[in-house]
């Protein structure tokens, strides 16, 4: 729950190094001048779906199996140049994922209402085994690895249980086609028939994962877009007769609007165009994945202090526009979702799991739902580096706690802020929810050195969110340190509340202000 607090009690005051800088501080920011917002005033810019930030659960997870292996986990090689492809010294089994443990149900639920997107990479090579069997010791021929009843089961009821509407994708490995390599929907066919005979409900699917890397991730040799095109027709033809009120998402391509290759490793990409070309406007909502890079793991080397930088922060501009222009030319009209999301591909890189990567998660939150993006799901819930929870302990990281504020504080109607951001600072703002009129801004100051002044005309709730440094995985609300309690409830997350006038935002902070009697006419 969300809670007032006039004064900070001891427990949260504001961390030693603010205290000892709050002179300069204070100093440093009438350099630039204090930007004036008027909450009453700003206009409606759109709407984003109630279910606007959620996150995946990779289908290896769930049927267990080789993911990306942590840092922690011992030394990492990345790939030399030359390489086709990440090594296998780069993953890590797991076995499956135990999604009705309570405390991350109690986690999960929390970012609810979500949807919760059950896919990646492995999806495209998972063979369903429709029995009431263990797990088959090896997946027939063509497939990769094995999803049983029982382990579906757990999704759904998983689903049910966090409120986060169930998406997915299909099988569409060698296993799947007929002896002239044309996809069948044999297994998909069980997949959905199963769901429903236990009272479950796909709410969307894209045909398979990242179709842009076709055969890097499971699809036969030599896939080429008109391959996909014709599959794609295939499922359509299936989904509509077998689940009509099923979204078909597509066509979820990565890789494209920004180069995500390290040197010396040249990615090999089928065009999003030409596989829309070749598909047609089949699609209900068009979707697209987002990294702004590639990890360690994969050849990357984004820092800490690259993190902070426009250029980091606005590559997910770059590619939304990218592919909001391919959705004009050839799905005029229909929604844009980003399905598949985080710090960087290839599990992340350490930095994923610091207090540095709530300025990007936060900002792409913002800004996309400033440029009409309806769905952002994260990559991933409790996996690898940029898990929102750490996978062992399921302690939350700092960008659940930067989830878990949006999701209370920013609802649906998306307003503008009435001033431009500028290079250090970003101001974006929605209605506040359950309060007529309320709004709610949220603001990022990346200068590592100055503070920055904001003037509003009336009361306010903040909830500031800082750390000890960029690196720690320990996020401060107001001062206070966050922390799950052992059965994963929450705890109440204090607000410090002002009065009208000058606010002060500390260097590297985000705030969220809420402000219950703006007033604001699109609020209501």
């Amino acid at each position: 729950m969300l809670m007032r607090s006039r004064i900070l009690e001891p427990s949260r005051c504001l961390p030693l190094f603010l205290l000892l800088a709050a002179a300069p501080l204070a100093a440093r920011a009438q350099e630039k001048p204090s930007v004036k917002l008027d909450p009453s005033t700003m206009a409606k810019r759109g709407t984003v779906d109630p279910r606007y930030l959620s996150f995946n659960i990779e289908m290896v997870e769930v049927t267990g199996g080789r993911f990306w292996k942590p840092y922690r986990s011992g030394p990492i090689t990345p790939p030399q140049p030359g390489a086709h492809g990440p090594g296998p010294d780069l993953y890590e089994y797991r076995p499956p994922i135990d999604l009705s443990n309570p405390r991350l149900r109690k986690l999960a639920a929390a970012l609810g209402p979500s949807f919760v997107r059950v896919s990646g990479t492995w999806a495209n090579s998972t063979w369903f085994q429709d029995n009431d069997q263990p797990a088959a010791a090896q997946p027939p021929a063509g497939f990769h690895s094995v999803l049983t009843r029982a382990e579906w089961k757990g999704v759904l009821d998983f689903s049910r249980a966090v409120d986060a509407a169930l998406v997915t994708s299909v099988a569409v490995s060698p296993g799947t086609r007929d002896a002239q390599g044309v996809w069948t929907p044999t297994q998909a066919q069980a997949l959905y028939d199963y769901t429903k005979s236990i009272g479950g409900h796909i709410a969307a699917t894209e045909f398979m994962n990242e179709p842009t890397f076709a055969a890097m991730g499971g699809a036969p040799a030599n896939y080429t877009p008109a391959d996909f095109g014709r599959d794609a027709k295939l499922f359509a033809t299936f989904l509509r007769q077998e689940s009509p009120g099923t979204f078909y998402l597509g066509p979820g391509s990565v890789g494209e609007g920004i180069s995500l290759a390290p040197p010396g490793m040249p990615l090999h990409l089928l065009s999003s165009k030409d596989l829309l070309e070749a598909s047609g406007p089949i699609f209900d909502v068009f979707s697209y994945h987002f990294y702004g890079g590639v990890s360690r793991r994969c050849g990357g080397h984004i820092t800490v202090d690259q993190a902070l930088t426009a250029d980091w922060l606005d590559r997910t501009d770059t590619v939304e526009a990218f592919y909001a222009d391919l959705r004009d030319q050839y799905l005029p009209g229909k929604p844009l979702w980003l399905t598949e999301t985080a710090e960087a591909a290839c599990g992340g890189d350490p930095l994923a799991a610091q207090f540095v990567d709530t300025f990007r998660f936060l900002n792409q939150l913002g800004t996309l739902a400033q440029r009409g993006v309806q769905v952002v799901m994260r990559n991933t819930l409790s996996a690898s580096d940029y898990g929102l929870l750490d996978e062992q302990t399921l302690d939350p990281r700092p960008d659940y706690w930067a989830a878990l504020l949006w999701k209370r504080l920013m609802g649906p109607t998306v307003l503008t802020a009435g001033v431009d951001s500028d290079a250090t600072l970003r101001l974006y703002a929605q209605c506040l929810p359950k309060h007529k009129g309320g709004v709610t801004l949220l603001a990022l100051n990346t200068d590592p050195h100055n503070a920055r002044t904001i003037s509003l005309p009336g009361a306010t709730e903040s909830y500031t969110l800082t750390a000890s440094d960029l690196t720690s995985t320990t996020t401060l609300l107001n001062g206070a340190p966050l922390r799950a309690n052992p059965d994963g409830s929450l705890p109440a997350l204090h607000a410090v509340y002002g009065h009208a006038g000058d606010m002060t935002l500390a260097p590297l902070s985000v705030t969220f202000l809420a402000m219950p009697q703006a007033k604001n006419p699109a609020c209501r």
